[in-house]
C-alpha cells in the first residue's frame, strides 16, 4: 500500500517548514520529507541569525512580499516560546551614489517607509562600531533586524504538527513522477507516497528534482565568521543595526552579537565557488578566515578580535538573483520554490503561504510574476 496525502513537500528547511505549516493550517493532509535532521546545518537555513529588512536595494517590488512576511513572522512569534524576530534597524551603506544605497532609498520612498540618510561620520557617531571611509553614506531603516533561523523552522514545524501534519526526517527523496489521475508519486529511500500535489523546496538540491532548474539554480559555497569584539558594547543589538555594505573588496553583510560569542558577518558570494552540495569543502579554511578578517580589520576594527567561529552554508543562485516561485508548465500539480540567491530566508513565512496557494489552488494573489520558472 502507498500512503496518500493532499500534498507532499520535499525539503523541510526554511521554505519547506513554512509551506508545511501553511498547508496544514488550511486543513490539508500534508507530508513533509527531509533528508537530514529538522533543523540541520547542511543547507541554507542555519547560522544563528538571518537579516530581515524592508529597505530592499535588490528591488522595491520585493517590499509588499516582505511586509507580508513581517506580519506572518510576528504571528508565528506569538505562538512560539522563544523570540524569533529581533528589531535592530538596518543599515545599507557604500560610496556616495552607489546602487546599493540608492536602491535602498528608492524602496523606502516608493513604499513610504521611514528612513534616514546618514553620512559616514553621522553613522559612526550614532553607532561607533561602524568605521567606514569618509566618502561613504548610509540608509538607516528602523524596522530592520534579524530572525533566528533554526528556531523559525522549529516554530513552523511545531505549528504544522499541531495542525496534524506528518514530517519525516532522515528520509531522502529519490525521485518523483506524475500519476495517471493527475497527482504525484514520490519515491524515497524508505518507501513511496502519493499526493494530489507536490511542493519542491529542496534548496541546493532542487535542480535534481526539476529539469528546468539545471544550470539555473546553482549551489555556491558560502562562509560566515564570528569575531570577538574588542569593544563588546559597540556590537550589542541595541547599538549595532544589521547591515549591508558595498566596498571595493565586494558586498558584505553582518549582525550584532547574538546567541553565540562574536560579531557575525560574511561576504556575498564568498569566493565564488560553484559546488556539488553533496561534495564540497564544508570545513572553513584559513584562506576563508583571512578573506573575512581583512575586511573586518578595515571597516569594523573594533569588532576584529580573535576568531570565535567559522561556518559554511550554501547559496542557490539564479542568473538574475531573483527567486523561482511557480508551478511547472507540464505538471501544474507541482509547485517550486527555489533559487533564493542568498537573500531568501527573510521571506520564508510569506513564501510558505505562496507555495501553499499554488499547491492547493494553482494560483496566488501575491505578485510573483517576476519569479516565473520560464523566464530563463
Amino acid at each position: 500500500m502507498t500512503d496518500r496525502y493532499d500534498a507532499i513537500v520535499i525539503g523541510v528547511g526554511g521554505m519547506g517548514s513554512a509551506t508545511v505549516a501553511h498547508l496544514a493550517d488550511r486543513g490539508a493532509d500534508v507530508l513533509g520529507l527531509e533528508r537530514y535532521d529538522v533543523p540541520h546545518g547542511y543547507g541554507s537555513s542555519h547560522g544563528i541569525t538571518r537579516i530581515i529588512r524592508l529597505a530592499y536595494y535588490e528591488g522595491a517590488d520585493y517590499v509588499p512580499l516582505l511586509q507580508r512576511a513581517y506580519d506572518l513572522w510576528r504571528d508565528l512569534d506569538v505562538d512560539h516560546d522563544r523570540q524569533l524576530l529581533y528589531r535592530t534597524g538596518s543599515i545599507d551603506a557604500g560610496p556616495a551614489g552607489d546602487p546599493l544605497v540608492e536602491g535602498s532609498k528608492r524602496s523606502c520612498e516608493e513604499h513610504d517607509l521611514e528612513y534616514e540618510h546618514l553620512s559616514s561620520s553621522e553613522l559612526s557617531e550614532r553607532y561607533p562600531g561602524y568605521q567606514l571611509p569618509d566618502e561613504y553614506e548610509a540608509i538607516y531603516q528602523p524596522d530592520g533586524g534579524f530572525l533566528v533561523p533554526e528556531q523559525c523552522i522549529v516554530a513552523h514545524v511545531e505549528r504544522a504538527h499541531r495542525a496534524g501534519a506528518t514530517i519525516r526526517a532522515r528520509e531522502r527523496v529519490v525521485d518523483w513522477r506524475s500519476t495517471p489521475d493527475g497527482g504525484v508519486r514520490v519515491e524515497t529511500d524508505h518507501g513511496e507516497y502519493e499526493a494530489d500535489s507536490l511542493v519542491i523546496t529542496a534548496g541546493a538540491w532542487a535542480a535534481r528534482f526539476v529539469d528546468a532548474l539545471d544550470g539555473v539554480a546553482v549551489p555556491e559555497r558560502q562562509v560566515l565568521a564570528w569575531l570577538q569584539p574588542r569593544e563588546p558594547h559597540y556590537f550589542e543589538p541595541d547599538r549595532f543595526p544589521v547591515w549591508n555594505l558595498r566596498t571595493p573588496e565586494g558586498r558584505y553583510y553582518g549582525f550584532p552579537v547574538h546567541g553565540v560569542p562574536g560579531f557575525k558577518f560574511g561576504r556575498y558570494h564568498h569566493r565564488e565557488e560553484t559546488v556539488d552540495p553533496d561534495a564540497f569543502e564544508r570545513e572553513p579554511t584559513q584562506a576563508d578566515e583571512r578573506l573575512l578578517r581583512s575586511f573586518a580589520e578595515r571597516y569594523f576594527p573594533d569588532g576584529a578580535g580573535p576568531t570565535m567561529r567559522l561556518q559554511t552554508c550554501l547559496f542557490t543562485n539564479t542568473p538574475d538573483g531573483r527567486f523561482v516561485l511557480d508551478t511547472l508548465p507540464d505538471h501544474p500539480q507541482v509547485a517550486v520554490g527555489a533559487g533564493f540567491s542568498g537573500h531568501g530566508f527573510k521571506f520564508a513565512s510569506a513564501i510558505g503561504e505562496v507555495l501553499a496557494d499554488l499547491a492547493l489552488d494553482g494560483e496566488t494573489e501575491h505578485p510573483i510574476e517576476q519569479f516565473s520558472i520560464d523566464r530563463f
